[in-house]
């Protein structure tokens, strides 16, 4: 009988203990919205990141509009009907005021990916967007032009991208010379952290070449961003990059904005004759 006791007083006790060493453990810390950013995200964080992720593009971007990133791989036999085909349309499209959609520019690619053209669109954003594309369904000029864009080119793709709100896209002007496209795959969570950097170091780059237009992707690929820049020549391109790391603070903004990314691509291009942005 006392043995019995003895054995269920141990057993109580040891349960006691277990309870005690198991509700005192450490309570994991959970991450914060700003740890994801300076950090990075693990797979567990699918409902938080979801959450930033919005919270992201509304922090960072100007808001006013939309661009769209259009790029068209030509096929280098059909490449003349091509910049007809689009010296055509294009320019009708974009001054049709049924239309709530602006072209920015037209390039060619010159040092890149050659045969290939980049055009960009603006939009009164996604509204804009949406009744613009309804308009272009009904269109039958719109289906004729795509049944022979088809024919002149291998792929096309597109991205549709929000600005930076300390950077403004430039006002149109006819300034000819080259154009140089810079394209930044941010690793992901990073982008409120890039636009702090660049936010700091635009004014060592202003001081020497005016900016054309700085964006973020938000559907399409994402996690990207795009910087453009105008120069008159490659000789000029680079005394004015030099230049910059005159400045006191650029070399700390390159720095810290390269350990962000994951790969890069630079495109020289060149406007095509319609271009508003030439």
């Amino acid at each position: 009988m006392r043995l019995g006791l003895l054995r269920t007083a141990r057993d109580t006790l040891s349960t006691r203990l277990a309870t005690r060493t198991f509700s005192s453990a450490p309570t994991p810390p959970k991450k914060s919205i700003l740890g994801s950013l300076l950090h990075g995200h693990s797979a567990d964080d699918e409902l938080e990141l979801a959450y930033f992720d919005g919270s992201q593009s509304k922090a960072a971007a100007r808001g006013k509009y939309v661009h769209e990133l259009l790029v068209h791989n030509v096929k280098p036999e059909a490449y003349d009907d091509y910049q007809a085909l689009v010296a055509d349309y294009f320019p009708r499209l974009s001054n049709n005021p049924e239309y709530k959609m602006k072209l920015f520019g037209s390039w060619s690619t010159e040092i890149g990916k050659v045969d290939q053209v980049v055009h960009i669109w603006k939009y009164d954003h996604y509204p804009g967007y949406d009744e613009s594309m309804a308009l272009r369904a009904q269109d039958p000029s719109h289906q004729i032009f795509l049944k022979n864009l088809r024919k002149m080119v291998t792929s096309r793709e597109n991205q549709m991208m929000l600005e930076f709100d300390f950077w403004y896209t430039s006002e149109l002007q006819k300034v000819g010379g080259i154009y140089e496209l810079r394209t930044y795959n941010l690793k992901p969570g990073r982008l409120l952290e890039w636009k702090n950097e660049w936010q700091k170091g635009i004014h060592a780059r202003k001081k020497f070449i005016k900016p054309v237009g700085a964006w973020f992707s938000q559907i399409g690929d994402l996690h990207v961003v795009h910087h453009m820049w105008q120069y008159p020549n490659l000789a000029v391109r680079k005394e004015m990059r030099e230049k910059a790391w005159e400045i006191e603070g650029w070399n700390k903004t390159s720095y810290n904005t390269a350990r962000m990314q994951q790969s890069m691509h630079c495109r020289i291009m060149r406007p095509f004759e319609f271009s508003p942005m030439g």
